[in-house]
């Protein structure tokens, strides 16, 4: 069942161009591999044009610990997702946690 809403979502947001293409994570054939190798040939692009280039980089490892389910769902809503596809996201939610599981080790 998650397959088929997770389908009808990402049609909607390839059809509403929700996500902009620099976007890598989470999208079919984009990793957190490709999005360095995007942006390095970005880089190197400007620096043969002679340009000058400043980069700043910033750690968000703990800034997406949790997600807060109302704010998630205006959101979605705010992205035009139909009543039917939120209250279902909604009842999915309710009452449900997600881990991560690295190297046998679960998340909190």
């Amino acid at each position: 069942m998650e397959q088929i809403v997770l389908s009808g979502i990402m049609q909607h947001v390839h059809d509403n161009q929700v996500i902009r293409p620099s976007q890598h994570g989470f999208l079919k054939g984009r990793s957190c591999l490709t999005n360095p190798i995007s942006f390095y040939d970005k880089v190197t692009h400007l620096v043969d044009e002679g340009k000058a280039v400043a980069v700043v980089y910033l750690d968000f490892s703990k800034a997406f610990d949790t997600v807060s389910h109302s704010i998630l769902l205006e959101k979605l809503a705010a992205h035009g997702l139909d009543g039917h596809t939120l209250c279902w996201v909604k009842n999915c939610l309710d009452g449900q946690a997600q881990r991560v599981v690295v190297n046998g080790v679960k998340s909190s």
